[in-house]
C-alpha cells in the first residue's frame, strides 16, 4: 500500500458500475460552454482500461461518419456525470488495438453471456453502491439540518435585541416629543416677556 492511497480514498467513486475491455458503453461527460452544463453522450467499445487508483483511465472507441474516434477518460473524474454498460463483449485481450484496422463485420465483437452466478455477483455490488449512494446522502441532509439549527439559534438570539430596541426607540421618541413642547412653551414665555408695553411705544 503507497502512502498516497490514504490521501486518494476520499477521491475514488464508487458509483459507477464494472465494465472490462470489449464492453459497449455510455459515458455521460458533462461539458461546460458558455458559462452552462450541458450532458454529452459519448457511445462506444472500451478498449482498454489502464493504470490504477486515482490514475485509471479507460478508452472508448466508436466509428463516427466512417471514422474512428477514440476518447480516454479517467475513470474518477467528476467531470463524468454517469456511465452505463449498454452490452458485454465476449474477448480474449485486455488491449483491443486490432480493432483500429478492421472496419464492418469484422470489427463486431461476439456479446457475452452472463451466468446467474455473475449476475447475482453485479446485483450484489450495485446494492451496494447504492447503499454506500444513500448514506453519503443521509450525511450530507445531516450536516445541513445541523447548520440550519444552528443558524436558527443564531436568528432567536438576534432576534432577542430587536425586540427591545423598539421600546427604547418609543421611550427616547417620547422624550424627545416632550422635549420640544417644553422647548416651544419657553420661547412662547420669552415672546410674551419681551413684548413692549404701550407706555414705552408712546414715549
Amino acid at each position: 500500500m503507497n502512502k498516497t492511497d490514504l490521501v486518494d480514498a476520499p477521491y475514488l467513486r464508487t458509483d459507477l458500475p464494472e465494465f472490462r475491455p470489449g464492453d459497449t458503453v455510455k459515458v455521460h461527460v458533462r461539458v461546460v460552454e458558455a458559462g452552462r452544463e450541458r450532458i454529452q453522450v459519448f457511445q462506444g467499445v472500451v478498449i482498454r482500461r489502464q493504470g490504477g487508483g486515482l490514475q485509471e483511465t479507460f478508452t472508448v472507441r466508436k466509428i463516427s461518419f466512417g471514422v474512428g474516434v477514440e476518447r480516454t477518460f479517467p475513470l474518477h473524474s467528476p467531470s463524468i456525470g454517469k456511465l452505463e454498460v449498454v452490452s458485454r463483449g465476449h474477448v480474449r485481450r485486455a488491449k483491443l488495438y486490432y480493432l483500429r484496422e478492421r472496419r464492418g463485420k469484422k470489427a463486431r465483437i461476439r456479446e457475452r453471456r452472463l451466468g446467474e452466478d455473475e449476475l447475482a455477483a453485479i446485483a450484489a455490488a450495485e446494492a451496494e453502491r447504492a447503499a454506500a449512494g444513500s448514506a453519503g446522502a443521509d450525511d450530507t441532509t445531516d450536516d445541513e439540518g445541523a447548520a440550519e439549527t444552528s443558524d436558527g439559534e443564531g436568528a432567536e438570539t438576534s432576534e432577542t435585541p430587536d425586540v427591545e430596541i423598539p421600546q427604547v426607540s418609543v421611550e427616547a421618541s417620547a422624550a424627545g416629543d416632550g422635549a420640544p413642547e417644553s422647548a416651544s412653551d419657553a420661547t412662547e414665555v420669552d415672546a410674551v416677556q419681551t413684548e413692549p408695553t404701550e407706555a414705552e411705544v408712546q414715549g
